[in-house]
This record gives structure tokens, C-alpha cells and sequence, in this order.
């Protein structure tokens, strides 16, 4: 039984602090990957959930692969996003005080290959030609393209 599964077992629905991990995954022209994420029908970076034992960047490295195919080498940090206005009631009615550690990488191999489960399309996009991207995510694009240097606190 993963931890999340746990963890419900025994509170429910109830609120509950989690940890997930995301990347900002760019190619050699500077174009980041986005997923057409299953469960929102909608684009956003690649992302999940900590498990029990895992680092912040195995959890990164780990959800990327699961959601995209790629292998990921070198992360940098980008920023943490915490506070209530990350808080989120999911689509099973779950709900979660999210604590998001955020990452870049321009270091990967193999192919763009989609969880059926979580991924409609992968597909990297000009910074400049974004689609709309998922509203929970939109702290992290904004911080992307506001011309900042990191690293970002929320």
C-alpha cells in the first residue's frame, strides 16, 4: 500500500499537509514540456506526490518518468509554493494543504512517452505560445515568465 493510500485509510477525506514535486522540463530551444494532465483536461508541468522515503528530487525524477518517459539528470531548484491559496480539494474529495517544490532541468534522455492513466499529450511549447495552462499551476508559470531570477517563495 503506497503511503497516500495509508494516510487515507485512516483520515479520510480530511485536509492533510502534502509534499509534491514538479518540473520545469526544457529542450535545446528553450521550449518547456507540458502534459495534457488526464484527470483535469488540461496543460501543466509534470508533477506528483511525495512517497514515504523518497528525496524531494527522487520524487521529481520519479513522477517526471512516470508521466513522461524521460530520465532526468541534473535538477536546479525554481521555487516553493505553500500557503492556503495552494490548498486543493481533489476530484475524488480528497483534500490537501500542498507544499510544492518546484525544479528546472535541461539534462534528460529517452522519449516522450505518456502514463495512459495521467497524460492525454506531451508535447513541448515556446515560452511565448503557452496553451492555457491548469489555474493550480499558474503561481509557477507566472514566476516562469515574469523575468525573475529565482529561487521563488510562496
Amino acid at each position: 500500500m503506497d503511503y497516500i493510500t495509508y494516510l487515507r485509510s485512516m483520515v479520510g477525506h480530511s485536509k492533510v499537509i502534502m509534499a509534491a514535486c514538479g518540473v520545469l522540463v526544457f529542450d535545446n530551444q528553450n521550449r518547456v514540456l507540458l502534459q495534457l494532465r488526464a484527470e483535469e483536461k488540461a496543460w501543466g508541468h509534470p508533477g506528483g506526490f511525495m512517497e514515504l522515503g523518497e528525496t524531494v528530487t527522487e520524487t521529481a525524477r520519479r513522477e517526471v518518468f512516470e508521466e513522461t518517459g524521460l530520465k532526468l539528470g541534473r535538477l536546479d531548484f525554481f521555487g516553493i509554493y505553500s500557503g492556503a491559496q495552494h490548498d486543493r480539494k481533489l476530484a475524488n474529495g480528497d483534500e490537501v494543504a500542498l507544499i510544492k517544490i518546484m525544479f528546472t532541468c535541461r539534462d534528460y534522455v529517452g522519449s516522450l512517452q505518456g502514463d495512459e492513466n495521467e497524460t492525454l499529450q506531451l508535447q513541448f511549447f515556446p515560452l511565448s505560445e503557452l496553451p492555457p495552462i491548469w489555474k493550480p499551476q499558474h503561481p509557477v508559470f507566472r514566476d516562469l515568465l515574469n523575468g525573475s531570477e529565482g529561487p521563488f517563495f510562496e
